[in-house]
């Protein structure tokens, strides 16, 4: 059998998240790289705060797209940091219907071209 938490624990686990993201002063933000962190293809920037929990559900508010990626590449994992660039969490990034911690349209990223998240959940397991 698995351990689970009560609706309480796991607001208290996503708020202590999104407390680590907005600790500092600014905002937090989410670095997108390659397999094995080998490039930075680009950073976007969270909002301040980052979002609302609810249900055990850290939900992120708007997050600023990165204009201009940094390098060309395939994304494969995420790093969400703090405005000090302390980590706090890290996921995996597959295309929609991938499974990934993060998905997306496609994982083919442009140097230059615009990256864009346009919703994130973070969810404390039940």
């Amino acid at each position: 059998m698995a351990i689970t938490h009560s609706t309480t624990a796991r607001n208290a686990l996503a708020n202590a998240i999104l407390g680590l993201i907005d600790g500092d002063a600014g905002a937090g933000r989410i670095e997108i790289y390659t397999a094995a962190r080998a490039t930075l293809l680009g950073t976007l920037t969270l909002s301040d705060p980052a979002g609302t929990v609810a249900t055990g559900t850290l939900t992120f508010s708007a997050i600023a797209q990165d204009t201009a990626a940094d390098a060309t590449g395939s994304a494969a994992l995420f790093d969400i940091k703090d405005n000090s660039g302390d980590l706090v969490l890290s996921g995996t990034i597959t295309a929609t219907g991938g499974g990934g911690d993060l998905t997306m349209p496609s994982v083919s990223i442009t140097a230059g071209e615009p990256i864009q998240i346009s919703s994130l959940t973070y969810s404390a397991s039940a």
